[in-house]
C-alpha cells in the first residue's frame, strides 16, 4: 500500500484527563457531503487506541508541504510528541497544530473493528483551511507536488 500516493494527516484528540494525543495518519478519506463525513483507521496496537475510542471527537490536519519534521515526530514511538509543535486547544476542547494547510473538527459518529484496526468516522463541525501545498506519502516518504505537474 506504501506505492499509492496520498495524503498526510494528522489526528489529534484528548482523553478523559485533558492530556494530548495525535498521532500521523494516511488512511483517510471522505465518506459523505450530506452530512459532511469523513473517515480514519489506527491500529489496534496503538498507544493512543484507548484516548480516542473515549474521546468524543477529533482533529484531522492536513499537513502542509512544509511540515514533515512535524509528520515524522507524530510518526515516532516518542510520548512528548506535542513538545515538537506549536498547538493550542480548540472551543471543540481538541488539540490544534499550527501550520497545516486545513484542520477538520470533528464529532466521532462511529467506530468500525476492521481487522487489526478500527475505523473512525467523524462529522466534521468546523472547518479551517490556509492557502498552501499539500505533503504527499509515497513509497514510505514524504514531500511536496512535482513541479512538472500541471496546476
Amino acid at each position: 500500500m506504501g506505492s499509492y500516493p496520498t495524503g498526510v494527516t494528522i489526528v489529534t484528540t484528548t482523553d478523559h484527563e485533558g492530556k494530548p494525543f495525535g498521532l500521523t495518519v494516511n488512511s483517510f478519506a471522505s465518506v459523505s457531503l450530506d452530512p459532511l463525513l469523513v473517515l480514519w483507521c489506527i491500529d489496534r496496537k496503538s498507544t493512543s487506541l484507548e484516548a480516542f475510542q473515549q474521546s468524543k471527537g477529533f482533529a484531522v490536519h492536513v499537513l502542509s508541504e512544509d511540515q514533515k519534521e512535524l509528520c515524522w515526530a507524530f510518526a515516532g514511538k516518542d510520548p512528548d510528541r506535542f513538545s515538537t509543535a506549536t498547538w493550542s486547544i480548540s472551543d471543540n476542547n481538541l488539540p490544534i497544530l499550527s501550520g497545516s494547510l486545513g484542520v477538520l473538527e470533528c464529532k466521532t459518529v462511529q467506530q468500525i473493528d476492521a481487522g487489526d484496526h478500527i475505523i473512525f468516522i467523524g462529522e466534521i463541525i468546523q472547518i479551517e483551511k490556509e492557502d498552501k501545498e499539500p505533503m504527499l506519502y509515497f513509497r514510505r516518504k514524504v514531500g511536496m507536488i512535482p513541479t512538472d505537474w500541471p496546476a
